[in-house]
């Protein structure tokens, strides 16, 4: 049947139509997308897409901080050790860094707004899977298999990036972490009502319905015109730009949308090309730091409040003290959380939007490189300052500040990675680097969980250490994105974009 021109454009999100061969005749003005985007400027459209792309981060962090609140209720159910125990954890960011590569390299080839689609039908289907767990063989697999849908979350980051104009990526993109945030405390606080009543199987089901109920709006998505624009689908394109327009209540640029020169896509030398070889190298440490540091705040977290690994914990036992229970010696004993470790818990957690303001003011007139020295430089610090005997209330301030930290490290790189590379190759660059990521968070819960139990100061020394190389390796960054417009295609790292407007 044939459709009419308003109701194409009102079905941008799911259209593909290609024009290649088009070409605008000789003399007519032409634009670029980025220019587009520029002239539109920020608006109604930006607003919707920042909720809907943002409850999306709701529900990724509801899923990677579900294992924190359940690892108490599952040691006891299944009598684990320390490693089984963080073996889940591990298995979670396996599946993440695994299934990121793969789905980075399918999104640049078919578009994000498809690979979106399909890691939240994998995530939500495999989540509610893993609430039916038999044992817990099974639960670590399932929990793998979710870890690799959730992967799949990062491009509503780039579709995000690839809308907002230049002025406002440093603003608007750091602003995601209160989502983050939203989930963080709604999992710990669903946790606190839930593991206690009727358990964690319920907390797992319930914890999976806002990733359910996003697969019903994706259709108001739109595919980002900038991957159209690069695969030279450029009528689609077009109707996503003049939808903007028209939602924003501006006007578009005069004459044609050009078609940068066609590039192979998504190929992972392109990452190690000479031209972005270092810039490559040193992103990979850094997300591999942060992520290490991160997921290390989180589960130390939950052990120091499970098990007090506090300062009283690492004093040498009294004479005088009582016979130690074989309960309390055991490596499998239960100790799930109560009401002071999950208010504990919501505190710390709600410091990740505490520096969010100075670090947008960072970002903005700092830079993204040294911004982000800046905060790793802190981090690094803080772990350090773990170890001194305070009270309980100082040891949650000392939380609350790493979480503050460690959450704007993320918002930094997050923005630098989507801002480095070219359309041709974004989604590979942020699917890598997600990967590198996720070793980061694999190898944390055997800090936090094993060797945190066995040597308090060597595990913070460690976590700190990590902190310092990332500091330096953010601060020699070859390339600085602040205020630089983003890259169609491939070419000289801190050049403009290969195809400019005639």
């Amino acid at each position: 049947m044939a459709t009419a021109p308003k109701e194409a454009a009102n079905t941008i999100a799911l259209e593909e139509i290609h024009t290649e061969g088009l070409e605008p005749p000789k003399g007519q003005k032409t634009f670029t997308v980025e220019e587009a985007v520029e002239t539109i400027g920020f608006g109604r459209f930006h607003i919707a897409l920042f909720l809907i792309m943002g409850s999306t981060v709701v529900a990724e962090a509801m899923e990677i901080m579900l294992i924190a609140v359940v690892s108490p209720l599952i040691r006891c159910e299944w009598q684990l050790q320390d490693w089984q125990v963080a073996l889940v954890t591990t298995m979670v960011f396996f599946g993440y860094m695994v299934f990121s590569i793969v789905l980075g390299l399918l999104a640049d080839r078919y578009g994000r707004w498809k690979i979106l689609l399909l890691s939240f039908l994998w995530g939500a289907y495999f989540s509610l899977l893993t609430s039916f767990a038999p044992s817990y063989i099974w639960f670590v697999f399932l929990r793998t298999m979710v870890g690799g849908g959730v992967s799949g979350h990062a491009q509503g980051l780039i579709i995000k990036t690839e809308f907002l104009p230049t002025k406002y990526r440093g603003y608007m993109l750091p602003l995601s972490q209160v989502f983050w945030l939203a989930g963080s405390l709604l999992i710990i606080g669903l946790a606190s009502v839930v593991n206690p009543t009727i358990g964690w199987r319920w907390l797992i089901r319930i914890a999976s319905i806002p990733g359910i109920i996003l697969i019903m709006v994706f259709k108001f998505i739109p595919e980002s015109a900038r991957y159209n624009v690069s695969t030279g689908n450029n009528a689609a394109a077009l109707a996503t730009l003049q939808r903007i327009a028209k939602m924003n209540r501006a006007t578009m640029p005069e004459g044609a949308l050009q078609e940068p020169p066609k590039e192979r896509r998504g190929r992972f030398k392109d990452l190690l090309h000479p031209k972005y070889l270092r810039t490559t190298l040193q992103i990979w440490i850094i997300w591999l730091g942060i992520a290490f540091a991160y997921y290390g705040v989180i589960l130390a977290s939950a052990e120091l409040l499970e098990r007090d690994l506090g300062c009283t914990s690492r004093t040498p036992p009294s004479e005088n003290a009582g016979p130690v229970s074989e309960e309390s010696r055991s490596p499998c004993y239960c100790h799930p959380f109560g009401p002071s470790a999950y208010r504990t818990m919501i505190i710390s957690t709600a410091g990740e939007i505490a520096l969010n303001p100075l670090n947008i003011l960072g970002i903005n007139f700092l830079g993204r490189r040294l911004s982000l020295c800046i905060t790793m430089g802190c981090t690094a610090l803080f772990f350090l300052l773990l170890n001194v005997c305070t009270s309980s209330a100082g040891m949650t301030g000392f939380l609350f500040m790493l979480r503050a930290l460690v959450s704007a490290n993320f918002n930094t790189i997050y923005i630098y990675t989507a801002e480095v590379y070219p359309t041709t190759m974004r989604a590979l660059g942020m699917g890598t680097s997600g990967s590198l990521c996720r070793v980061g968070a694999m190898v944390a819960p055997f800090i936090s969980q094993v060797l945190m139990s066995a040597s308090f100061l060597g595990a913070l020394c460690l976590f700190s250490s990590v902190c310092v190389v990332c500091a330096i390796s953010a601060f020699t960054l070859p390339i600085e994105t602040k205020g630089r417009a983003l890259q169609v295609c491939m070419g000289s790292p801190g050049a403009s974009p290969c195809l400019q407007a005639t």
